[in-house]
């Protein structure tokens, strides 16, 4: 079934997936500096509460429980400590919820189910392992309802759970899974820079750095497109972080490709 909410209308600028940021981030945000800093958190709290408010006063609008639970997930990620992170999820995963009862097929709410879990997993140590198969269940949901939706969003985070999680028999860990669902991913949405750079950084934590080169040069090809599509302010932050990564693979590509040099005065 295809989804209620076309993924063209995401702010689909999540330069960390849930998956990611939950203990084993494939790359984080680069900030020029604290004013940076601050001005990306401050439009994050501002569109919490414009969200926030509109959700409160109809909860039953499905479009304002989307808008809100997609909001939570962003403010969370700036939270200074892990009580404001958590009580700032746990209103995500609660709109969730309560748009899943009304809609069981609304693959926002299950989507944004799966991303404020991951950011309350972050909250927790052991604990947090109990949280990754709810989070497995909510994204192949998602993906089930509408493979399309936030650019291959849940193929990609079910790549870097997969990726990230411990694996059996402590967690749901598996290579064989990271791999077939982050080329998923590529395959669905070729022309989004984040999931070919997921699956070049996870080429490269593999030591496929043949596999790793050959993705970057796809990427390479595409970014003229990618530096039109993907402007103005909501992409600005996920355009820093995408360069970054992809001039962060490029180099780590060049030093294990560069031959090793003779020891000085070896005879």
């Amino acid at each position: 079934m295809k989804a209620t909410f076309n993924s063209q209308y995401e702010h689909a600028a999540k330069w960390k997936c849930a998956a990611a940021i939950f203990l084993f981030a494939a790359g984080g945000i680069v900030l020029a500096d604290d004013a940076r800093d601050k001005s990306l958190a401050a439009r994050a709290e501002a569109e919490f509460h414009r969200a926030q408010i509109q959700f409160e006063s109809n909860t039953n609008n499905s479009d304002a429980a989307r808008q809100f639970a997609r909001a939570c997930y962003d403010f969370a990620d700036f939270a200074t400590n892990k009580a404001g992170r958590a009580a700032i999820a746990n209103q995500g995963i609660a709109a969730c919820r309560q748009l899943i009862a009304r809609d069981t097929n609304a693959v926002a709410a299950h989507y944004y189910l799966g991303m404020n879990l991951g950011q309350l997993a972050r909250t927790k140590s052991l604990g947090a392992l109990k949280i990754i198969r709810e989070m497995e269940s909510e994204f192949k949901t998602a993906a089930e309802l509408d493979r399309q939706f936030d650019y291959a969003g849940p193929e990609r985070n079910l790549g870097l759970l997969y990726r990230g999680a411990p694996g059996w028999p402590a967690s749901i860990g598996s290579k064989r899974k990271a791999r077939d669902w982050l080329e998923r991913a590529v395959q669905l949405a070729p022309d989004y820079p984040e999931n070919h750079l997921n699956l070049i950084e996870s080429f490269l934590q593999w030591h496929e750095n043949d596999s790793a080169k050959n993705e970057l040069k796809t990427l390479d090809a595409l970014w003229p497109t990618v530096q039109k599509k993907f402007t103005g302010e909501k992409w600005e932050q996920s355009r820093d972080d995408w360069s970054a990564r992809r001039e962060a693979a490029r180099k780590t590509l060049n030093e294990v490709s560069a031959p090793a040099k003779s020891p000085k005065n070896m005879r």
